[in-house]
C-alpha cells in the first residue's frame, strides 16, 4: 500500500510538472532516504513527462506530432517497453482518432492486465475523461455512421473506475460526475442512489456534507405533482432535517428551514387534492376523511385552510 502511495504521489506530481511553462521546468519530489530529486534526473520521471507531453499534444489537436511522439517512445524509453506500453499507444492512437469505446477497452486492458505499470494513472484519467464525456451526452459512433448517446457506457466507465478507486479522489470524481449528469438528465432517483453511494463511502468532511445535502435534493427534486408517491417528500424532509443538524450554519445560507416548510405543504396539498379526487367522485365520506387529515396533521397551511372550506 504504501509503495502505491507513493508512486501515486511520484506520477501525479510528474503530470502537473508537464502542465506547467517550459521556465518551471524542474520539479522535485521525495526520493528514498536521499531525501529529494529532480523528475527528470529519474528515467521514470522523464517517461511520464513524455507521456504527459504527448497527452497534452493530443488534447492541443496536435495528433499527427503525437503519433510520432508515441512511436517514437520505444526507442527513448527501451526499459519502458513491454506490453503496458504496446496497449498505451494503440489507446492513444484511438484516442488521437476520437475512436474512444475502442480507445476505452485499451486503457482499461492496461489496469486490468497490469496495474503496477506507470500508466496506469495517465490509462486512469483518460478512461475517466472518456466516462465524463459520454456520461455528459457525447455519442458514440455506430456502425461509423450512426450517433447514438451513450449515457450508459459513460456511467459503466465511470463506476468502474470508481470500484477500483476504493476512498481515492478519483473514485470521488467519478461519482460525482455520475450523480451531476444523472440531475441534469432529470434522473433524482438515480442521481439520489449515486449520492447514497458517496455518503456511504465518505460519510464525514466535506465529500459527506455535500452528499447528504444533494441526497435530500435529489429526492425533493423527485416528487413533481400530488399525483406521484409522497415517500420521496418524507425522505427529503428527514435528510433535511439531518443537514440542518449537523451543519446548521450552512443549513440557515442555504435557506433550508423554508425548504422543509415548502415540504409540508406540499405533503399537506397532496392529501387534500386526495379528498378533492374523492369529492369529484361523489365519494363524500372518503372525501371527509382526507381533508379531517389534513387539518389534523398540518394545521395552519394553506392546504389546511382550503380542507376546511369544504
Amino acid at each position: 500500500m504504501l509503495k502505491n502511495k507513493k508512486l501515486a504521489f511520484f506520477m501525479a506530481a510528474v503530470f502537473a510538472a508537464a502542465s506547467l511553462p517550459c521556465q518551471a521546468a524542474e520539479t522535485w519530489v521525495l526520493s528514498g532516504p536521499d531525501g529529494w530529486e529532480n523528475v527528470q534526473d529519474s528515467p521514470q520521471g522523464a517517461f511520464l513527462l513524455a507521456i504527459s507531453k504527448i497527452k497534452q499534444q493530443i488534447e492541443a489537436g496536435n495528433s499527427r506530432q503525437a503519433i510520432r511522439a508515441l512511436e517514437g517512445l520505444k526507442i527513448d524509453y527501451p526499459q519502458f517497453d513491454g506490453p503496458d506500453l504496446d496497449l498505451f499507444i494503440e489507446a492513444e492512437t484511438l484516442y488521437s482518432k476520437t475512436v474512444l469505446s475502442k480507445a476505452a477497452r485499451q486503457y482499461n486492458r492496461i489496469l486490468t492486465e497490469h496495474p503496477d505499470s506507470p500508466l496506469y494513472a495517465a490509462a486512469s484519467e483518460r478512461l475517466y475523461s472518456i466516462g465524463a464525456a459520454y456520461a455528459g451526452g457525447q455519442k458514440r459512433a455506430f456502425l461509423k455512421i450512426l450517433r447514438f448517446p451513450a449515457h450508459d457506457e459513460g456511467e459503466k466507465i465511470l463506476r468502474g473506475l470508481a470500484d477500483r478507486g476504493g476512498n481515492s479522489p478519483l473514485a470521488y470524481r467519478c461519482l460525482l460526475t455520475v450523480a451531476e449528469n444523472q440531475e441534469r438528465r432529470d434522473l433524482f432517483l438515480d442521481a439520489y442512489q449515486t449520492w447514497a453511494e458517496i455518503a456511504d463511502r465518505w460519510p464525514t468532511g466535506e465529500y459527506g456534507r455535500q452528499a447528504l445535502l444533494r441526497m435530500a435534493q435529489s429526492l425533493h427534486a423527485a416528487y413533481t405533482s400530488p399525483h406521484f408517491d409522497a415517500t420521496v417528500l418524507r425522505g427529503a424532509a428527514s435528510y433535511f432535517e439531518d443537514y440542518q443538524q449537523r451543519y446548521p450554519d450552512s443549513a440557515r445560507q442555504l435557506e433550508i428551514p423554508d425548504t422543509l416548510d415548502l415540504i409540508v405543504e406540499q405533503q399537506a396539498y397532496r392529501h387534500f387534492f386526495t379528498g378533492l379526487y374523492y369529492e369529484r367522485l361523489e365519494k363524500e365520506d372518503a372525501a371527509t376523511m382526507y381533508y379531517e387529515r389534513v387539518a389534523a396533521d398540518w394545521p395552519g397551511t394553506k392546504a389546511a385552510d382550503m380542507a376546511d372550506r369544504h
